[in-house]
């Protein structure tokens, strides 16, 4: 028996249900993304960073997905005086993926935002880490893809 990589995951869940719900008008399946990052290594840390509105919808997704074994994080809303929301988790993302490259074999990343273009590059180089990210194809940065060790699309199979 062969031992299978150890992997850590991050998902970038305003990003995923924004891009889902644009390209397809449906939702993305974590656990079946979760049963497919499983057949290729073992997962040994998976973050879900999202944004905290307090609504019954948002608390029963994030026990859903802490049923599936996310370690959910949790941000304020916050509404600005001229109407525009913020609720950013990049940074946390970048520390957390940082602390977390040298344990592990592989990072998977959930998100399609080229913001995380150079981040992938330094834990790629600087901590010998196998690079994954899914993303939907027409609403992932092509910065992202290419510097990714290995880009997923999310298409039908990966939706709810």
């Amino acid at each position: 028996m062969t031992n299978k990589p150890t992997v850590a995951v991050f998902a970038d869940v305003q990003n995923i249900y924004y891009t889902t719900r644009h390209a397809y008008g449906r939702q993305f399946n974590y656990r079946r993304c979760w049963q497919q990052i499983s057949q290729d290594g073992e997962i040994v840390s998976a973050l879900a960073y999202a944004i905290h509105k307090g609504d019954d919808g948002q608390l029963k997704f994030q026990n859903a997905l802490k049923q599936i074994g996310f370690t959910v994080k949790l941000k304020p809303y916050i509404q600005r005086n001229d109407g525009s929301a913020k609720g950013d988790w990049d940074v946390g993302i970048a520390i957390d993926m940082m602390d977390i490259a040298t344990t592990v074999d592989k990072v998977v990343l959930l998100s399609g935002d080229g913001d995380f273009d150079l981040l992938l590059d330094r834990v790629s180089q600087n901590c010998s880490v196998e690079t994954e990210v899914y993303g939907v194809p027409t609403l992932t940065a092509n910065s992202l893809i290419n510097s990714t060790g290995c880009f997923k699309p999310i298409t039908e199979d990966l939706l709810l």
